[in-house]
């Protein structure tokens, strides 16, 4: 199964370790590091332009920006059976 992160991106769901809320989870400077270090990797990625509400933490170790909120997440993989 997959599960639709936004702007037509799909994640397969058992690649999926965790979904995060972007304004809780960023006010930690182990996340901001974290994040930083994906970006100097090269393993984040948005989704779209807009200001991102979560990020897809993969198994692949990449780390997705998206759009819509952790509980618009959490539904969807619900649906998807993650």
């Amino acid at each position: 199964m997959y599960l639709h992160i936004g702007n037509n991106k799909n994640l397969r769901s058992r690649s999926v370790i965790g979904i995060f809320d972007t304004d809780t989870s960023t006010v930690s400077a182990a996340t901001k590091d974290f994040l930083k270090r994906k970006q100097k990797e090269n393993k984040l990625f948005s989704v779209n332009s807009e200001l991102p509400k979560s990020f897809v933490l993969t198994a692949e170790g990449s780390v997705w920006l998206s759009q819509l909120s952790t509980a618009a997440l959490l539904g969807r993989s619900k649906n998807d059976g993650i």
